[in-house]
């Protein structure tokens, strides 16, 4: 058999890094027989890929109609680190003894790389690649994907600090009378977030009119643009419900204000910076249900995900649907520092990855005292393999072949809240 397992151990336990950052390791080869290799190459790959197929109708030229089937892919690549562990190109045939054998690597990534994100028509994923370079045979190829963030300081956007107001009215007219209007308000006290903070959202409903709102409806979706490039540039839209929740109802002449809050899962940071072939939103959909044959309000409130949460943020009160006053942020509070995540386990620096803190990988100062360390929280959107364009029957996944992207996930002491239908 002569390869009996392979290993690939990197320096952080998330196997997740900043960009910028340096990521280090070992390969672990155990042989249960003598193997005969050129070389070992490992090889270190960013890139994103978009893909899906469109399907039209087509009239050939004897007048027969055809499905025309068009596979259109969008590609982009950031780095791409290639060297040989053990042996070279030209070097002569090695024989290794069984037993374990094991070689240290590094790769310094670069700064302006995007976010890891898995999605439905596309990936911008982080690999590592170790090929067993055998003379006469094919090489045996192992591969895993590990984490990169590019961080996003919500504290340096002075937008995503203000409360946002979202403000639907209508009147209805029933048999020629004309009602008076259905108001709802919806406020949140900023539109800045991070994965594992709560969206405190407060509905204020003034229904004057003689229609009754059975239900307002809350949705936060996750907005990918996914673009391709051959054979020609064309874009694919996909809206993912990530939480929703509903209030109500409120008969006509009724008015009821509700306050409710929204729990935000492990999710990539907004917009996928330097990634051109993928586009990554988030807004908070609200839409009021009302009865009878009227058409529904709706409206929605841009959301800003990052990384490193708002200096001073504070837990929302508890939820309750009985009336209650809107209270404003405190405008003293400024930022200061940015946030250092959590050291890995035994942060004695032993097997830790060098420049952990995110001061360090964004060129910050001291740290931002008032914002607890994040924990590395795998996201629910995964990729079913990670088997590549490039790859060959041959290569082995290491692990299950699944893969999940960790995001940086805070904890705020949060009060209580009803659950959110995920």
């Amino acid at each position: 058999m002569g390869l009996k397992g392979c290993e690939v151990q990197l320096d952080n336990p998330w196997n997740t890094y900043y960009a910028g950052q340096t990521v280090n390791g070992q390969v672990k080869f155990t042989f249960d027989s003598p193997k005969k290799v050129r070389g070992i190459i490992i090889r270190f790959l960013g890139e994103a890929n978009t893909e899906w197929t469109e399907e039209k109708s087509v009239t050939t030229s004897e007048g027969k109609t055809e499905n025309e089937v068009t596979q259109l892919k969008g590609h982009e690549e950031y780095f791409k680190i290639q060297y040989y562990l053990l042996g070279g190109k030209n070097s002569s045939e090695t024989e290794l003894p069984p037993g374990t054998h094991t070689y240290p690597f590094t790769c310094a990534l670069p700064p302006n790389l995007p976010s890891s994100f898995e999605g439905e028509f596309g990936h911008v994923r982080f690999t590592i690649k170790v090929t067993l370079d055998r003379p006469w045979k094919f090489d045996q190829d192992m591969k895993m994907a590990f984490t990169v963030i590019a961080p996003v300081d919500l504290n340096l956007n002075p937008r995503v600090k203000e409360p946002s107001k979202l403000e639907l009215e209508k009147s209805f007219c029933c048999f020629c009378c004309r009602s008076g209007p259905l108001a709802v308000i919806t406020s949140i006290p900023q539109t800045g977030f991070v994965s594992g903070q709560v969206l405190p959202i407060t509905c204020e409903v003034d229904n004057t009119s003689n229609v009754n709102l059975t239900a307002v409806k809350f949705e936060l979706r996750k907005l990918v643009t996914f673009h391709t490039n051959q054979p020609r540039s064309e874009k694919r839209e996909s809206k993912v419900i990530i939480a929703t929740l509903s209030v109500g109802p409120v008969n006509g002449g009724e008015s009821r204000t509700f306050t409710q809050q929204m729990e935000i899962p492990a999710l990539p940071p907004t917009n996928l910076l330097n990634c051109g072939i993928i586009a990554l939103d988030y807004d908070l959909h609200v839409e009021c249900d009302v009865s009878g044959p009227h058409r529904n309000l709706t409206g929605k409130v841009p959301i800003t995900l990052g990384t490193i949460p708002l200096a001073g943020v504070r837990p929302p009160p508890q939820f309750t649907d009985a009336p209650s006053a809107v209270q404003s942020e405190d405008p003293s509070l400024a930022p200061t520092q940015p946030v250092s995540p959590a050291s890995p386990p035994g942060g004695d620096g032993v097997g830790g990855a060098l420049g952990w803190n995110v001061a360090d990988s964004t060129g910050g100062g001291a740290l931002y005292p008032n914002i607890p360390p994040p924990q590395f929280v795998e996201t629910q959107y995964r990729a079913p393999t990670i088997a590549g364009r490039d790859d060959s029957e041959h290569t082995q996944i290491i692990g299950d072949g699944a893969f999940a992207p960790r995001y940086p996930t805070f904890q705020f002491n949060n009060a209580t809240a009803p659950p959110s239908n995920l």
